[in-house]
């Protein structure tokens, strides 16, 4: 075997190795960060064993892309906060299903316009192009909602699905028509085109509560196209790492659509037609109980058991540092601090503990909800800081809810509640919120941060005195 090929294909396994214990560690949050560095090693080295291949004629635009790449990279990596992690990772999705697609299209374009392209390739390019096609605008989107540049509300007009449903059939049966018969340029790039509206068509009309399972549906969507790429030129690497990618985001998605109590149809088609209707239990007659960050101070400096609720909120206000400062006072009291963490808070999976990782808070306070959610009829205290639907007990109590069903953190059983709040807005469902009227509810209503400060600043006084 030629020693170039040999190498590469060496490499090629070292790096496919790299990956799959790269992902297996990210199942691990006190070994997540090695796991990224081993699939950053393993990218690394797919990338030498590609640029040492015989075919390659001129390496001028090879180094081009490196270079703009590393130029592009590197601040999206080092420069980006961790609170705008969420559009970041949408971008990136965007990013590699742009490569994915323009590669498929290169490949056609190369091979006389489909003239030279088996059937079976053929299957392998219209796959690759269609679900590339459609990641890249869909990605697009995504990140524009969360970058709030569009509305996070779901965007609809009447008859939408019909109109999405007959686009996504319109290229599906172009797709067919491709693989009977390949050398047909037209179809091939109008597929591509209605790919790239169907994704606009898919994502508008998904509101911003459901972004964390969009997020990494389209991360599947995005390693298929690559594992189809792979299929397409014959890369056992993009084979292997966009099945993990594609695999791995479909299960992530379905865990997230679990833990809304809901389907990947309605996820992606709920939002079409009508609003839900509203709940029969409103506010009325009801009032919240305002306190001072004195208040809440007096409450964590006696506190045994503190059950901290992260939600977008907190992201918001990059508060997650003086979360910890908090959380270290409270421990200094002789009390306990744990982190309850509902696999949809925030804008994207694992935001919060992104977020609260980021700050070095200990990975064995963080719980999941199964986990925590009988601890909370113990705590003294549980802070609520930006959450809102993944606490409400509507979820619970309100068959008329759009929110009935979804499994919530317990919050509301604890001795008593702080809710760290701007105003009383209702989240993402769009509802009032129960818990925020409770006889054991307290709301102090500012920035997360700045509240949190305050609060930080009494605990340091009492602790002086």
């Amino acid at each position: 075997m030629n020693p170039r090929i040999l190498f590469t294909e060496v490499v090629y396994l070292a790096s496919s190795v790299l990956f799959i214990l790269g992902l297996r560690s990210l199942t691990i949050p006190d070994k997540a960060r090695r796991g990224m560095q081993l699939a950053a090693l393993g990218m690394l080295l797919a990338i030498v064993g590609t640029v040492v291949k015989e075919e390659i004629v001129t390496y001028e635009w090879i180094v081009g892309g490196l270079v703009l790449g590393t130029i592009i990279g590197w601040p999206l990596g080092t420069r980006v906060p961790m609170t705008a992690m969420p559009q970041r990772i949408a971008i990136s999705h965007m990013f590699g299903a742009v490569a994915a697609t323009l590669v498929g299209v290169a490949e056609f374009w190369s091979k006389g316009n489909g003239a030279e392209v088996g059937r079976g390739q053929m299957a392998a390019l219209g796959f690759e192009v269609l679900f590339g096609a459609l990641t890249v605008t869909g990605s697009f989107m995504a990140f524009g909602k969360l970058q709030e540049f569009l509305p996070s509300k779901p965007l609809t007009f009447k008859g939408q699905n019909l109109v999405s449903v007959a686009m996504f059939a319109a290229a599906i049966g172009l797709f067919g028509w491709l693989i009977y018969a390949p050398a047909n340029p037209l179809a091939f790039f109008l597929m591509v085109g209605l790919g790239l509206l169907f994704g606009v068509s898919l994502v508008l009309p998904i509101g911003g509560a459901d972004m964390p399972v969009v997020i990494s549906l389209l991360n599947s969507y995005a390693g298929l196209a690559s594992s189809a790429t792979g299929f397409a030129i014959g890369n056992n690497v993009l084979i292997i790492a966009g099945a993990l990618d594609g695999a791995s985001g479909f299960i992530l998605s379905i865990v997230m659509s679990k833990a809304m109590n809901r389907s990947f149809g309605n996820v992606l088609f709920g939002a079409f037609g009508a609003p839900p209707p509203p709940s029969e239990k409103t506010s009325t007659g009801l009032a919240v109980h305002a306190i001072t960050p004195e208040d809440a101070a007096i409450q964590l400096g006696f506190a045994r058991l503190v059950i901290v609720v992260p939600g977008y909120g907190m992201a918001v206000a990059q508060a997650q540092h003086t979360v910890r400062e908090m959380a270290q006072l409270v421990e200094k009291n002789g009390g306990q601090v744990l982190y309850a963490i509902h696999p949809v808070a925030g804008r994207m999976p694992g935001h919060m503990n992104v977020l609260l990782a980021e700050a070095d808070i200990p990975y064995d306070r963080l719980k999941e909800m199964d986990e925590i959610n009988d601890e909370f009829k113990n705590a003294d205290v549980a802070l609520v800081i930006g959450a809102n639907d993944v606490v409400n007990p509507a979820a619970r109590s309100d068959k008329s809810s759009p929110i009935y069903g979804m499994p919530i953190l317990n919050v509301d059983h604890a001795r008593k509640v702080i809710v760290l709040k701007r105003s009383m807005n209702p989240g993402f469902a769009g509802i009032e919120n129960e818990l925020f009227y409770g006889e054991n509810t307290e709301m102090l209503f500012g920035d997360a941060k700045s509240s949190l400060s305050k609060v930080v600043q009494e605990l340091k006084g009492s602790a002086g005195h």
